[in-house]
């Protein structure tokens, strides 16, 4: 069997599901090359943070659109797409398989299904939306949010200014949702064949591993990390910022938190953020599912995979 759209391969799941690992497996059996398609692990003062892939594993094979934002830019899905696109094809030309990696679940859909064409925001608009942010905090965006958007809300954190914003913006210029942007506009696909791999377990037991997870990062410096960060951009509203870890480790630095309490709501949002990617990739179609660590049977399918389409 032949296709003619160019072969990517998409490993994708929770948090904390050795996703690089698997990754790592199939450029052990062919000339491949990873690709970020993880919203956090894009900025560069937060490796340890985001649990960017590490100096061994990046040895491995090549890895792409990691570690190279710096905290005070914001990263969309529109941008990804266009960064995505051009390594995608930097990588084939290469002669080498591209392998996205990551969560981010909008972010890989945008890829494989077009970006919904959301006009152009009035300024005056995004002007008073911005300004109810100031007054209001980014909360009162999303407790809106989780009544026009429920969808939406469950996918993004209440302090994240930036996509709490958007949506809110979007919604009073258009009258529409993200999610009907995001579902239901008419937008054209990527023109690329792919084969979703997927990381599955309960979350019950995924959830001791984050938090063991969590606690190695914090001995690997995670707190001096942020610390650095802090003293490079001390903008609280800025994009790096609002990821999960980095936001309560802010607080913990801003003195809002004392370490042990940081730490437990780092856990318990790494748990609800887990918790809302199982939902996510539990409605997309197409996923080979396997469990965390089978690896060997992943780099099979992907070679028999490649084999079939000729």
């Amino acid at each position: 069997m032949t296709s003619a759209r160019p072969p990517i391969v998409c490993l994708l799941g929770p948090t904390g599901t050795g996703k690089t690992s698997a990754a790592i497996a199939i450029a052990g059996r062919l000339p491949a090359s990873v690709i970020n398609f993880d919203s956090r692990q894009v900025y560069r003062d937060f490796p340890v943070v985001t649990a960017q892939p590490d100096a061994e594993e990046r040895a491995a094979c090549p890895h792409h659109l990691y570690g190279f934002l710096p905290t005070e830019e914001k990263m969309t899905a529109a941008r990804f797409v266009e960064l995505a696109v051009d390594k995608i094809e930097e990588v084939r030309g290469q002669g080498r398989l591209p392998i996205l990696v990551g969560g981010t679940g909008l972010y890989l859909r945008s890829l494989l299904s077009g970006i919904a064409p959301i006009p152009e925001i009035p300024g005056e608009i995004r002007r008073q939306v911005l300004d109810r942010v100031a007054e209001e905090g980014p909360q009162a965006l999303h407790a809106e949010l989780s009544r026009t958007d429920p969808d939406y809300a469950a996918k993004i954190h209440p302090n994240d200014t930036q996509r709490n914003a958007r949506a809110a913006e979007v919604y009073l210029a258009t009258g529409r949702t993200m999610t009907w942007w995001h579902t239901e506009s008419e937008h054209a696909p990527a023109p690329y064949g792919a084969l979703k791999v997927g990381m599955r377990i309960a979350l019950s037991d995924l959830e001791p591993h984050l938090a063991a997870r969590i606690d190695v990062m914090l001995e690997r410096g995670a707190l001096d990390e942020a610390q650095a960060a802090y003293g490079r951009c001390p903008d609280p509203d800025a994009p790096g910022w609002t990821g999960i870890g980095c936001a309560e480790l802010l607080g913990f630095l801003r003195g809002e938190l004392t370490m042990a309490e940081a730490r437990e709501k780092w856990v318990r949002n790494t748990r609800a953020y887990a918790k809302r990617q199982i939902t996510w990739f539990n409605k997309e179609a197409d996923i080979h599912w396997f469990a965390p660590g089978e690896n060997g049977p992943i780099a099979d399918l992907t070679e028999r995979w490649l084999s079939e389409r000729g």
